[in-house]
């Protein structure tokens, strides 16, 4: 592939997921994410509680914590962080694949839920989209020309990461896929040797039957 269509692709790629969900007093709350190896991934979340008199959710309270757990592809713990009510978590996978992110509160003042819901506002950045370009440009001085070149050349950095690890898949794939075909070769061989036995022992059953119920009957087998 060109870097023209490379370009292209970086320009369409979409790398930031933002979302929302709620979650009840001990609830957890989990989300699979599919990350290259050696990526970079930043998650900004807010949380909001539902006020009954007011019937809206409003800004928690800066006492509500929200634990954050991410779990490599291993089942490796790659981080396990408190953080407040509203907070910012980063990472780098060292192992491709699905990436489990989760998120629950375990703020011991229980009486800040009341019973009530929690809206989490959570926004994934994966890659380049990660990356804080106004500060990289202030750090290393970049003009707006340099700056767009920088962008483009991490997203295409990006997705030359995704591709290998669309190829790492592939191969995956692959190897199961050769070896449930030769265990089902061998599964369809050993029922033909079982039915091949069971034929043998029904035919020297039948000749011994026969030759009890008539021992004049010669032998026809």
């Amino acid at each position: 592939m060109g870097l023209p269509a490379l370009l292209l692709l970086a320009l369409c790629a979409a790398g930031a997921r933002g979302l929302y969900f709620h979650i009840g007093e001990t609830e957890k709350r989990c989300f699979i994410e599919e990350i290259p190896d050696e990526t970079m991934v930043i998650g900004n979340y807010r949380t909001q509680m539902w006020d009954k008199q007011k019937e809206a959710f409003l800004p928690s309270t800066p006492g509500l914590g929200m634990h954050v757990e991410v779990k490599d592809p291993e089942g490796k713990v790659v981080l396990s962080r408190q953080y407040g009510s509203e907070g910012r978590f980063t990472f780098t996978s060292h192992t491709p694949g699905d990436h489990q992110i989760c998120l629950h509160s375990n703020s011991t003042k229980m009486a800040l839920f009341a019973g009530g819901r929690l809206r989490v506002h959570l926004n994934i950045q994966v890659g380049g989209h990660a990356n804080n370009y106004p500060e990289i440009a202030a750090k290393d001085k970049l003009t707006e020309l340099q700056l767009r070149a920088r962008q483009l050349l991490d997203q295409v950095e990006q997705i030359q990461k995704e591709q290998d690890y669309q190829r790492y898949r592939e191969e995956r794939f692959r190897l199961t896929s050769e070896s449930t075909n030769q265990r089902v070769l061998w599964w369809s061989i050993a029922q033909t040797i079982i039915l091949i036995l069971t034929g043998i022992w029904q035919m020297r059953h039948l000749k011994s039957f026969f030759e009890a119920k008539n021992p004049s009957v010669p032998a026809f087998v």
